[in-house]
């Protein structure tokens, strides 16, 4: 685990701004490292573990034992040729994968995957080995149900169910506050790129969107009674705009119907068409949410071609032109970054204006996805969630293994940061508003006065 203190690190750095027009890389200067300060422990460590290590075995020792298990291996080898030969002719055979089967099902499943084709799962790690701190119940409650039933009967997809999140049961159930959150998914169920970490269906030509989606999305939300609502979508680059307009077009329908409604967009990346990321921006959002998903060097292995480093980047710089607009991204761990990379991406984040950024462990959704190369530890989130708050300066980082992008937790904060700032505003503009009135008063505070028979106005003395 990482040393998580901070004293000796500074507040502040140089960040390079991205947007549109901007050169194809990004700088910053990242400041120091903290954990650097810890090598020496960690060579004490090794040093310890070296001293206390069983000796190796001698070499004259080591060659004997090695004759001896070949020759006991030949003596062994004609008995193991004749039973194989039996066991894979005739009944035998078949009598062993029936035995095989009963005592594991899964062999059938897992052997139907196997001639299928080749698994991107081949180094992954075993789900027996997942940590403690990663395990959910399975998702239940009355209302879990009322939302399933909810979204089914207005044909509205969520991406909770979509990508498999590990968090559905407690968002939709609404934990200990009893009020539920679900993030609506628009422009259908069927992406037209392929990631190699999600689980939402695919296709080049999926279905045309819905007409009346905006429509029962804003009647749906208004009927929840909640404070805030997260709307996303697949990418849908058969769209002239990328579906930038459906999602204006909810936007404005949710702020119609409930106007005190906080609406977060967590949104693609449009093609890299900045006029359709401004024109969701102006349309009454809140929040514009666009993820990152993972460190400069690993685009290419993790996200669909179609997307990139910088395009994301300038997503986020030209989202975050629009006056009044929060933004947001996320960064998936546990798909081989490091350390150095995980800063450099929070600098290039925040050097383009995001306020909010969330850090959960990448989980993987079926073996013909990515495998999960390590598990991230709580105390590490932690610490990332403190290095980016105290030494990046974002305004909220919510950072742990189930974290994601629209999480409940997240969003109540992000709920009550905005409600902050937002009285604060009001009083500053309270408190102008009353200086400049006393300031018009005193100006045109007069004395009438006679001069000649003629009443004059005079200014106060």
């Amino acid at each position: 685990m990482a040393c998580t203190s901070l004293a000796a690190v500074p507040r502040t750095s140089s960040i390079a701004t991205v947007g549109p027009g901007a050169a194809r890389t990004l700088q910053a200067s990242r400041p120091p490292q903290p954990w650097r300060h810890c090598t020496h422990r960690r060579a004490s460590r090794r040093l310890h573990v070296a001293a206390t290590a069983t000796p190796a075995p001698s070499k004259s020792s080591s060659t004997a034992a090695a004759a001896g298990q070949q020759q006991a291996a030949q003596q062994q080898a004609p008995q193991q040729q004749a039973e194989y030969e039996r066991l894979t002719q005739g009944d035998a055979f078949a009598e062993l994968v029936q035995m095989a089967v009963a005592a594991d099902p899964s062999l059938a499943q897992r052997a139907a995957s196997s001639a299928a084709g080749p698994s991107l799962a081949s180094s992954a790690l075993p789900l027996s080995n997942k940590p403690y701190w990663l395990r959910q119940k399975a998702a239940q409650g009355e209302r879990f149900d009322y939302l399933k039933q909810q979204m089914g009967g207005l044909k509205l997809a969520t991406v909770c169910e979509e990508a498999q999140c590990p968090n559905i049961g407690e968002c939709w159930n609404g934990g200990a506050e009893g009020i539920g959150t679900a993030t609506i998914m628009l422009l259908g169920d069927t992406c037209t790129r392929g990631c190699r970490f999600c689980a939402v269906n695919t296709s080049q030509a999926p279905p045309p969107p819905d007409p009346l989606e905006p429509e029962h999305t804003a009647q749906a939300v208004a009927g929840w009674g909640v404070g805030y609502v997260v709307l996303t979508s697949v990418d849908r680059d058969d769209l002239p705009d990328g579906g930038a307009e459906h999602f204006a077009a909810t936007v404005r329908g949710i702020k119609a119907a409930a106007p005190s409604i906080l609406v977060e967009c967590l949104t693609p990346d449009f093609r890299g068409d900045l006029a359709a990321v401004r024109h969701l921006a102006a349309s009454g959002l809140d929040v514009f949410a666009h993820n990152i998903e993972t460190v400069d060097r690993l685009q290419r292995r993790v996200r669909d071609p179609r997307a990139n480093y910088i395009q994301s980047m300038e997503v986020l710089a030209a989202a975050k032109g629009q006056a009044g607009v929060y933004t947001k991204s996320s960064i998936m761990l546990g798909l081989g970054e490091t350390d150095d990379e995980i800063i450099d991406t929070m600098v290039d984040l925040r050097g383009v204006g995001v306020d909010i950024l969330t850090l959960g462990q990448y989980l993987q959704p079926t073996p013909h996805h990515l495998p999960v190369t390590d598990y991230v530890t709580p105390e590490k989130f932690d610490y990332w969630r403190k290095y980016g708050e105290e030494v990046i300066g974002f305004r909220y980082v919510a950072s742990g293994p189930l974290v994601r992008s629209s999480y409940r937790a997240g969003e109540f904060f992000t709920e009550a940061m905005i409600e902050g700032d937002r009285r604060q505003r009001a009083q500053q503009q309270q408190q102008q508003g009353t200086q400049q009135a006393q300031q018009q008063a005193q100006q045109q505070a007069q004395q009438v006065v006679q001069i000649g028979g003629v009443q004059v106005q005079v200014p106060e003395l």
